[in-house]
């Protein structure tokens, strides 16, 4: 498995207040709306970082593509004004050679960016050499190995200032979320890089104003390590993502109501407890997986009485009627019915592929 070197976002990003916050206007639109909004941030909230989208990435090319180039001089100076570090996304090389030619301190490649490998590794090209910390962001589509692939390119080009960015994740599905939170996969994610550091953007996954709050409290609860949030000094008039923007002083408010959770505890009692607790999740888990062995072993015997009986292998009948069944059951027993169905449907593809097997071998005729 490939290991990153990279080093902690506390070396390279010091905040005296936890989580660490990065803010700013989702685009940078006059120079007056750039400096007004981080003074008026500076004065409401104790950030780490602003940040401001200088070009930005529109599904459709009437909608207002950022200011360009000529933005990079008013992030940089506000970032002075208020005496903290800048950070800008970048989504090709040009991009990369004009905001480090002004000043800017930190870069970001967004969501649209991480899908195209050949888009990664040319930022990756440009900046080797250039130890400059960069912050990730998640795909569009939830693709965790998308997700790593740019951690390694990054990382191969000898950035070692890298954190990740969860945004969410585009979905057909009907949701009160712009885009799903699917917390699994930054999970998954900090699986695979243990030493990496999460930062959660509340305002993609939110697309609305009003619930940053509650995913900023529940990215806290998971230990993500910062935030990234959209803070304009009057979202009414954004040229961009006016809705899911804060104003400076509603950032400084929703900020101090947040309440971060610790990593760990040095309290004995909690430790003690804690353990015991996780040993009975052992033990349980333990007899789980040997049930599941059971099951395995009873889906190979009727995989090989379907052969001998020339019988295919889905029964869709019964497929059927497990879910249902165990759809109810889990409601007896107080357990979420997505959830079963989600590992029904694991134990039915693994189900599937072991009959397909014993289906495929041969016979063995003897020819004596």
């Amino acid at each position: 498995m490939f290991t990153l070197d990279i080093s902690s976002i506390d070396s390279w990003l010091p905040s005296s207040k936890k989580p660490l916050v990065i803010a700013g206007p989702c685009s940078a639109e006059s120079e007056e709306q750039v400096l007004d909004t981080a003074k008026a941030i500076a004065e409401s909230a104790d950030i780490s970082a602003l940040r401001a989208g200088i070009w930005k990435p529109r599904t459709r090319p009437n909608a207002f593509e950022g200011v360009g180039e000529k933005g990079l001089p008013w992030l940089v100076n506000a970032g002075k004004a208020i005496n903290k570090p800048v950070i800008t996304e970048v989504a090709n090389a040009q991009h990369v050679e004009k905001a480090l030619k002004a000043g800017v301190d930190m870069l970001w490649l967004g969501a649209r960016t991480i899908v195209n490998p050949f888009f990664v590794q040319e930022i990756a090209d440009a900046l080797e050499g250039i130890n400059i910390p960069v912050l990730v962001k998640n795909p569009i589509n939830p693709d965790v190995q998308l997700w790593i692939g740019a951690f390694e390119r990054l990382n191969k080009a000898g950035i070692t200032k890298l954190a990740a960015v969860h945004r969410g994740f585009s979905s057909f599905e009907k949701s009160v979320y712009r885009n799903v939170p699917m917390w699994e996969i930054p999970i998954q994610l900090k699986s695979h890089f243990p030493e990496i550091d999460i930062l959660c953007d509340p305002s993609h996954i939110a697309g609305n104003a009003s619930l940053i709050a509650e995913i900023c409290q529940q990215a806290l609860n998971l230990g993500f390590t910062g935030l990234m949030i959209e803070s304009h000094i009057n979202p009414t008039l954004a040229k961009s993502d006016k809705e899911q923007q804060l104003t400076p002083s509603n950032l400084g408010a929703m900020l101090n109501a947040l309440k971060p959770k610790q990593t760990h505890s040095s309290n004995l009692k909690f430790q003690n407890k804690l353990e015991e607790l996780r040993l009975k999740i052992d033990e349980v888990d333990n007899a789980l997986l040997k049930k599941l062995a059971e099951r395995i072993d009873l889906v190979a015997e009727i995989g090989k009485y379907k052969k001998d009986n020339d019988v295919s292998i889905l029964q869709i009948e019964r497929w059927t009627e497990i879910l249902e069944s165990r759809g109810n059951w889990s409601k007896i027993l107080d357990l979420n019915p997505h959830f079963i169905k989600t590992i029904l449907e694991g134990v039915h593809q693994e189900s599937i592929k072991i009959q397909t097997e014993i289906m495929g071998q041969q016979t063995k005729v003897d020819t004596k």
